[in-house]
Order: C-alpha cells, then structure tokens, then sequence
C-alpha cells in the first residue's frame, strides 16, 4: 500500500510539472510575440513627467541578441508657411526618415493661428504629425495669445505637464524641450518656474546623455544673432554635463564647436549647439560671422537627422534636393 501510494502522489506531480510547463511556454510565446508587434509598429510608451518615456519604442534585438537602443530623430525648426514652398519640401524629405521628428519652434507663420496650422502645417509636416514626438514653441506660435494655436494642434505631445516644457527618455538620452519666449512663460532664469523645473529634472535623470530643444540660439551668425536671455539654460545643462542643443529662430543652419557657457571652446566638456532654421520659412544669409562656428550653410531648406546611439551622437544636414552638407559623431561626456 505505501509503495502504491507513494507512486501515485509521484505521477501526480509529474502531472503537475507538465502542465506548468506548458502555462509557462505559452506565455512566454505571448510575451514574445507582443514585443516584437510593438518593435515593428513602434508603439510609444504613454506621455507624462519627467522619464516617462514619450514616443520611445521596445528596443531591437541585434547579433548575438545584443539590445540596439539607437534613437533617429529628425527635424528643424521656422517651417510652415503657406505663401512659400520650403515646408512641402522638407515635408518631403521627412516623409523618407525612419525614426521620429522634432520642431524646433516657429511651427506656423504668420502668428501660429489655429488657421495657419490648418492651412499651412497640416498639408506639410502635418503628413508626419503620428511620429512627431518632440514639438517646440517660437515666438510666432506665441504671437497668437497663449499660443492656443500651437497647443490645440500638438495637443498633450507640446505640454504633457500643462506648461510648454517637458522632457522624456529615448533609448538612453534623456531629451529636454524647453520654452525661449521667456516673457511668455515666467521667465527663463534659474529662479523662473521653467529653470526651477529644469533643476529638478536635470537631477533626477541618470541618463548618460543628454540633448535640448528650445527656439532661440544663445550664440548664432544669422540675422538675429546672440541671444543672452537663454544663458541660464546653458548654465544649467553645462553643470549637468549635457552633450548638445538644437536651435531655431534664424533661419539659416549652423553648428559649433562644443563650448561653455561664456563661449568659449571647451574640448571635452563643452555644449555643442546646432541651429537649423531651415524648415521652410523665408531664408536669410548670415550677418556676422559668431565665434566658435564651424560650419554656415545659408539659403537651402533642410531637416537635421540626429542619431542617439547609446554613448555618442551622429549628425546630418540634409538639404533639400542635395546630398548631405554637414554630418559628424561626438562621444557624450
């Protein structure tokens, strides 16, 4: 009887093994099986505050099952204007981009109405508006009070926090956008609500790397030249040991050599800026040229591919109907 009863308690537990065994590789298969649905849709993960990840993707698996974590993210700023060509044309070139896309302000001229989004940007940039995850305020979208035109279009992706800064994580970056019409929004100081919230948020990412997206160049050879009223920004993100900033405002493309917050080179350490307001609106020639540039290119219409990659940063000008004008990779602090 013992050995009987032994025997039986025996083959139930094989039983019972089995078939969680079985639970456990379906489940696994689903699991599976969704990852890779939402690697090749590029499903974002829901916006919010500060690291929520906004518009990332499920990293790919590489050789050997490696994680791939690069991010490409591409766009400019100064772009839809109805009685010029230039937005269809960079419109164009993104709609060849994998990846996702930014602005970098002045999203609709003459005033950023809730009509110059319709008329202007919908038929332009507006063809990519699902992947356009980081969008950026300009003056021109604040000339319309409150810039209600801009918010209304952009929705939850322009104030996830209901103010028009935010930031988010993309594969290992953390990316900041923040708000250069400072007048309008407080003040861009370290004691403004918008410098108060980029303290906070610079010290609660642990990302290596780091990239900011505001309108108003600090430094700039274009028609409206420096801008000191960012200054504090650049403060704020040199202390924090960001790698690079991508600008609008004067609408030419120029980058610069990595440097500190006073201007000067600073190799490694230094804050490479990059400003590209090649969009689509009127393009202007280059007034002076700023200390530090080194690379101009005026009059072309254009988009700037980046390339996140886990410890370092490609970029590429890509002028509309040319090859690239401008490229390069930097290591991140």
């Amino acid at each position: 009887m013992t050995d009987r009863g032994s025997a039986t308690r025996q083959a139930g537990l094989l039983v019972v093994v089995f078939v969680a065994t079985i639970a456990l590789l379906v489940g696994g298969r689903a699991l599976l099986s969704q990852a890779a649905a939402n690697r090749s849709t590029g499903t974002p993960s829901p916006p919010g505050s500060v690291g929520a990840g906004l518009g990332s993707s499920a990293p790919s698996v590489g050789p050997g099952g490696s994680i791939d974590q690069t991010v490409v993210i591409t766009g400019a700023g100064d772009i839809a204007d109805c009685s010029l060509p230039g937005a269809a044309k960079t419109s164009d070139l993104l709609l060849g981009q994998a990846g996702s896309f930014f602005t970098a302000g002045d999203n609709a001229y003459q005033d950023g109405s809730t009509a110059n989004f319709a008329d202007c940007y919908v038929t332009t940039w507006g063809r990519v508006l699902d992947r356009t995850i980081l969008p950026a305020a300009g003056n021109h979208d604040w000339t319309t009070a409150g810039a209600a035109g801009y918010l209304a279009y952009f929705g939850a992706k322009a104030a996830p926090l209901g103010v028009t800064w935010y930031s988010t994580d993309l594969g290992t970056w953390h990316v900041i956008v923040l708000d250069s019409d400072c007048a309008a929004v407080g003040g861009c100081d370290a004691r403004s609500p918008q410098g108060l919230w980029l303290k906070k948020d610079l010290a609660a990412s642990s990302a290596h790397c780091t990239l900011a997206i505001w309108h108003h160049p600090r430094f700039s050879s274009g028609e409206h030249g420096n801008d000191t009223e960012v200054g504090p920004f650049w403060d704020q993100l040199h202390a924090a040991q960001a790698e690079l900033i991508i600008n609008g405002h004067d609408h030419d493309y120029e980058r610069f050599a990595p440097q500190d917050p006073s201007g000067k080179v600073e190799r490694p350490g230094g804050l490479r800026e990059i400003v590209v307001g090649t969009g689509g609106s009127e393009l202007r020639t280059f007034k002076v040229q700023a200390a530090n540039s080194e690379f101009r290119e005026a009059g072309v219409y254009g988009v700037l591919r980046l390339t996140l990659h886990p410890a370092n940063y490609d970029w590429e000008f890509l002028p509309v109907g040319g090859d690239i004008a401008d490229s390069g990779s930097t290591p991140c602090h």
